[in-house]
């Protein structure tokens, strides 16, 4: 099973303040663990919100809003793709997640299974499972 494991924003990382030293250390020892169990597929921090956009869909009309958000507990601030045998394997790992805000308190994490295509039943026709199949080799080769 693959999931992603969300990282909230802070009003740090919201600010563009980096990681210390000692951050980029710990963080690095904890994904080299995920490499080495061959659990991490990607990871990534996001720059702060100021730097990106939202689009809203309403009926024909699409609006483009700049950053920066200001709901800074609903914001991402970085991500991580795992596969592991089940959602309590994942928890397991990222319980022991070793960053912490500021003050100590701990790091808020969401995850979240990532839809795979035996989970759409007979609505995702065989055609489209192929196409989908076909999409994902193409991405994997690049």
């Amino acid at each position: 099973m693959r999931f992603m494991v969300i990282t909230k924003a802070t009003a740090a990382s919201e600010a563009g303040e980096p990681p210390t030293t000692e951050d980029f250390e710990t963080i690095g020892a904890f994904i080299q663990e995920l490499v080495d169990a061959g659990v991490l597929l990607a990871a990534d921090g996001l720059q702060p919100s100021a730097e990106g956009a939202r689009i809203y869909f309403d009926g024909g009309k699409t609006t483009v809003v700049d950053g920066p958000f200001t709901e800074t507990k609903e914001l991402i601030a970085g991500y991580y793709l795992v596969e592991t045998k089940s959602l309590e394997e994942c928890v397991e790992w990222f319980r022991r997640y070793p960053i912490r805000q500021a003050g100590g308190a701990p790091a808020n994490l969401e995850i979240r299974r990532v839809f795979q295509a035996e989970d759409f039943g007979e609505e995702f026709t065989a055609e489209q499972r192929d196409a989908v199949q076909r999409r994902e080799a193409t991405v994997a080769g690049n």
